[in-house]
């Protein structure tokens, strides 16, 4: 039995998640009065957006602290999974802020109701800067870590949310027309649940072990049978044991044995084909894969 791997912290991000938290934070605030104020739909529901998007950065920022913690008792990964637990979270909760928004939206378009358009502009004018600003903090990570990009694209989709938002004003100011704000909510409904299905779907997929998407399962084994002294592979299983750090196991049937550098340069070559940093590799002569054939 071979096995290999090397641990590695999750991208620390402490400073963004903390600047990022604390403006969304005041701006929440800031959008739920003058939402009240300018009696409107659409910045309350933006507000509701980016409530659920603060506690979003939270646990996510919980869970990549929990991640760097070293494995003990019978937590032989460490935590590494709550990462992926926090983005299924993340996105139950946008779920849950989609229902409200649309509640509210419904009840404006029942019930139409005078809108403050110049101060619905300008509230959501600041919540473009503030959630561009946040989204930025985040783009380089986004790329490695789901939650990360949970995290950025949330922070993406509010700045544009708001963009809509301040279009929203201009034109009640223009019109007078206060079908406008809840018709922007329905909007806002429609971006995040298309961002946040795409993060629920893939943190669940994770949850469950399935291999994640950024790899093709069917290229590591050919290139795993491709090795000199490979004859044969079984057994092949490639999973996330958190949003930023695949595992692989795998037997590997080698009549001819390995030598001492087989399994390093192996583990060197996944790590820098695809990504792949804890790998654990049994080797087996052609008689134990027989038997295996026959008893597994």
């Amino acid at each position: 039995m071979a096995h290999t791997h090397e641990h590695t912290h999750q991208i620390s991000h402490g400073k963004a998640f903390a600047l990022g938290i604390g403006l969304n934070i005041v701006f929440v605030v800031v959008e739920i009065v003058y939402g009240l104020l300018a009696n409107s739909s659409a910045l309350l529901a933006d507000a509701g957006h980016n409530a659920s998007d603060v506690l979003g950065l939270a646990f996510a920022w919980t869970a990549a602290w929990l991640a760097t913690l070293r494995p003990r008792g019978k937590y032989t990964y460490g935590l590494r999974k709550t990462t992926i637990l926090v983005s299924i979270l993340n996105a139950l909760f946008l779920f849950g802020a989609v229902v409200a928004i649309g509640w509210d939206a419904v009840g404006k378009l029942q019930n139409p109701q005078p809108v403050g358009g110049k101060q619905v502009m300008i509230v959501a004018g600041i919540g473009v800067v503030i959630n561009s600003l946040t989204a930025l903090l985040f783009i380089r990570g986004q790329k490695e870590d789901l939650n990360i990009r949970g995290a950025f694209l949330h922070m993406a989709a509010d700045a544009g949310v708001s963009l809509g938002v301040v279009l929203a004003g201009l034109l009640i100011s223009l019109t007078g027309k206060t079908w406008i704000d809840p018709m922007v909510s329905f909007v806002i409904i429609a971006v995040i649940l298309w961002g946040t299905w795409r993060l629920f779907s893939d943190s669940v997929n994770l949850a469950l072990d399935a291999v994640p998407k950024n790899i093709d399962i069917e290229k590591v084994r050919l290139y795993i049978e491709s090795k000199n002294g490979v004859q044969n592979l079984h057994d092949l299983h490639v999973w996330a044991i958190s949003t930023t750090q695949v595992a692989l196991t795998a037997h590997l049937v080698m009549p001819g044995g390995n030598d001492d550098d087989f399994i390093s340069q192996l583990q060197d070559d996944l790590k820098k084909k695809f990504n792949i940093r804890h790998t654990t590799f049994q080797i087996e002569n052609e008689n134990l894969q027989q038997v295996c054939d026959t008893d597994c």
